[in-house]
């Protein structure tokens, strides 16, 4: 008996369905929002997006990947596989809007076990959700079948995506000054960070599906709102609240001489993550490892504050957590976590 690829565990022609199923959806995509990529390069050895109709002066590209964590494997537990491709967009753009960039396109990376046509045309539908809320593309990217890599029902995701900004107009950190308040944007809920943690929780406990369907509420994409902001120079300096945490995070956002001061009573702690302390965790390793319910934030003069709070829902609305200074202590936390 001959050997084969197939016999290996890769069959080809599922992948080749994959990619027309992927090439179909683009051009419907294209045809709807009238765009400039063009959706038959789909299945090309390379992507194009053609950027010369952008009028922005002086451009300057901006680039981020990131993939989704261990919130994956919770996918896969509770077979639910249409919101973690929105997640896997959300992590990529709100990391490019913090510098103010906007999201022109966004490419996939699937790898998995055994490819399984239904699993992976739900995960595209969620990329494809999180593109339309960005108001960028999917251009392109890759799916790669890895037998004996994988077991067969697991995966793993990762993403890259372009945004382009005027230099003129690009957050930094430079531009925060003394007496800039901190507004604090809320999550919808864990976001993508802080799984491995979660994972260990539910070793030892049982849920509901109330809590299942909370546990993989996918990441915010604050994508339209902040380039909003953007546009109107209503920001200095911008934090998206991943791995490490809201005060890691934020100090990555304000200059050396500069000091942080966050009223830790202020946060308006989201009800899951009251459930997650209640497992044993202390305050700063909820701090640390969680956003706690504060998903993006903003470092604004004070002025600007009302203006800023007409771009955002109820649901999302900012609110001040704290400001800034020239202490001598970077950082200034006061009071606890209100839980």
């Amino acid at each position: 008996m001959q050997n084969s690829y197939k016999k290996s565990g890769v069959d080809i022609s599922i992948a080749n369905k994959f990619v027309k199923h992927i090439a179909k959806l683009s051009k419907k995509n294209v045809k709807k929002r009238n765009t400039s990529f063009n959706a038959s390069n789909i299945g090309a050895f390379g992507s194009s997006f053609d950027i010369s109709n952008i009028k922005i002066k002086q451009p300057v590209i901006i680039s981020c990947t990131d993939g989704v964590g261990t919130k994956i494997d919770l996918a896969n537990k509770f077979k639910k596989f249409d919101t973690i491709g929105i997640d896997l967009v959300a992590m990529c753009v709100n990391d490019l809007i913090v510098q103010g960039a906007k999201p022109l396109f966004f490419l996939d990376y699937i790898a998995i076990g055994k490819l399984d046509l239904n699993k992976t045309k739900k995960i595209l539908k969620g990329i494809l959700k999180g593109c339309r809320i960005s108001d960028c593309e999917l251009i392109g990217g890759e799916t790669a079948e890895m037998p004996g890599i994988y077991s067969k029902d697991k995966f793993d995701l990762a993403g890259f995506s372009v945004g382009i900004v005027s230099k003129k107009k690009i957050l930094n950190k430079t531009r925060v000054k003394n007496k800039n308040i901190i507004l604090a944007i809320p999550s919808s809920g864990i976001h993508s960070n802080g799984y491995s943690l979660i994972r260990s929780i539910l070793k030892k406990v049982k849920i509901n599906k109330n809590l299942r369907k909370e546990l993989l509420k996918p990441t915010k994409i604050y994508v339209k709102e902040i380039m909003k902001l953007v546009n109107k120079n209503l920001i200095n300096s911008a934090s998206h609240i991943t791995g490490g945490g809201l005060i890691e995070n934020i100090s990555r956002s304000v200059p050396t001489n500069l000091s942080i001061n966050i009223d830790l009573s202020k946060i308006k702690t989201k009800r899951v993550f009251k459930w997650i302390k209640s497992k044993n965790i202390s305050d700063p390793e909820m701090l640390k490892t969680f956003n706690c319910g504060v998903g993006f934030c903003l470092i604004v003069d004070k002025s600007k504050k009302n203006q800023i709070k007409k771009y955002f829902s109820k649901e999302f609305m900012p609110y001040e957590i704290g400001h800034i200074s020239k202490d001598k202590k970077k950082i200034n936390l006061v009071n606890s976590l209100s839980w």
